[in-house]
């Protein structure tokens, strides 16, 4: 098969779909990779690196969607990309199109196959393409909070872990997964006062005995939420409905009562925000404030830390990616995981948390039609 990877165009994104050593995979497999001139450019991967791994340089965007079938990506794609696709191309990328109905119109229109990173599930239930990126990202947020906390941004002069006779900074985690996971553990290592709220009561008992009595865990309630982020010096909102739009948590409201200068962080942004406030912002202009409160809300947070992220992203989507071009779509009757990341084929969307949550499953007539009642 024909692999195409063209160079990310969202602001700021640095990562590629690609990176060197899994194009020397799938070419040693047969496959022939496409890669546009400079893609690898934010991972310090020039054209060489990648031509030595067996790939074939093309100078534009459009060049790699002409030659290609798969087209494998990192970010969902804008408007100028949509345009490009045609019904023979699979793409292969982060979609997050529960809360984007225009993109999801323009995939519909084109007539490819989009299979979402996010929707791809394991054995076990979880989302392994998901869960580089959220490690990534639960990380950064911790730091993301500690440079907003800062009074010349704005933030409350707080240090996060304090110093000897003065309160460190109380961090409240909105969810327990993955991305909560790894914020408590960067707050916590950093001694802050850390309370992770989720609804689970078993992945509570799993947090209490990771982090051995180091951060409290909370059962998720609207008290025990409001409760917490009212006393917060920071919040870290990481909560996850696969392939849904995320719950708003923190009300608009709340704000009014929150310690002025405190800061919101919301990884959940790319699947529309937990909190009623957030909208999303740039690694270019990160953050902003309403009512006093800085909202850190970066749609692509791992972008900023490419070396890193896109290997760690690589890692987990390399093994669809030699299925995909093995297959082609047969490999959805092979895989159950790999199908549930299938979000549009043949003008329909196939998911059905996506079709809940935008509303629509198909354009007939030059209008969404909606979802039928179940």
């Amino acid at each position: 098969m024909r692999i195409g990877v063209p160079t990310e165009i969202k602001s700021n994104e640095f990562r590629v779909g690609l990176v060197p050593g899994s194009v020397r995979e799938l070419t040693a497999r047969g496959h022939e990779v496409v890669v546009q001139a400079g893609a690898g450019g934010g991972i310090f991967a020039d054209d060489s690196v990648y031509e030595r791994a067996g790939a074939t340089i093309v100078p534009t965007a459009d060049a790699v969607f002409e030659a290609a079938e798969l087209i494998v990506k990192v970010k969902e794609p804008l408007a100028s990309e949509i345009a490009m696709l045609k019904p023979h191309h699979i793409l292969f990328t982060y979609l997050h199109l529960a809360p984007d109905p225009e993109q999801a119109r323009g995939l519909l229109a084109s007539g490819a196959t989009a299979i979402a990173y996010e929707t791809v599930t394991d054995t076990s239930g979880g989302l392994p393409l998901l869960a580089p990126m959220s490690e990534v990202a639960g990380r950064l947020s911790i730091e993301a909070a500690a440079l907003a906390l800062r009074r010349p941004t704005g933030g409350r002069g707080v240090l996060l872990g304090g110093v000897p006779g003065v309160q460190p900074a109380k961090v409240v985690v909105l969810g327990g997964g993955v991305v909560g996971t790894h914020a408590a553990r960067m707050a916590a290592g950093l001694g802050a006062h850390v309370s992770i709220i989720d609804k689970s009561l078993p992945r509570l008992r799993q947090l209490d005995e990771l982090f051995e009595g180091r951060v409290v865990t909370l059962a998720s309630t609207m008290h025990a939420i409001e409760d917490a982020v009212l006393e917060a010096d920071v919040v870290v909102g990481a909560v996850l409905v696969a392939g849904a739009s995320a719950p708003k948590l923190i009300s608009r409201e709340m704000l009014g009562s929150m310690k002025r200068g405190a800061v919101l962080v919301d990884v959940s942004i790319d699947q529309g925000g937990c909190f009623e406030t957030s909208r999303p912002t740039t690694h270019a202009d990160p953050t902003y404030e309403v009512d006093g409160i800085i909202h850190y809300c970066v749609a692509n947070m791992p972008g900023a830390v490419p070396v890193t992220s896109a290997q760690a992203l690589n890692n987990a989507t390399l093994p669809f990616v030699m299925k995909l071009a093995d297959k082609g779509l047969a490999a959805f009757d092979r895989d159950p995981h790999l199908a549930a990341g299938l979000n549009v084929k043949d003008g329909r969307i196939t998911h059905q948390a996506v079709q809940m949550s935008l509303g629509f499953e198909r354009i007939g007539k030059g209008q969404s039609e909606p979802v039928a009642a179940a």
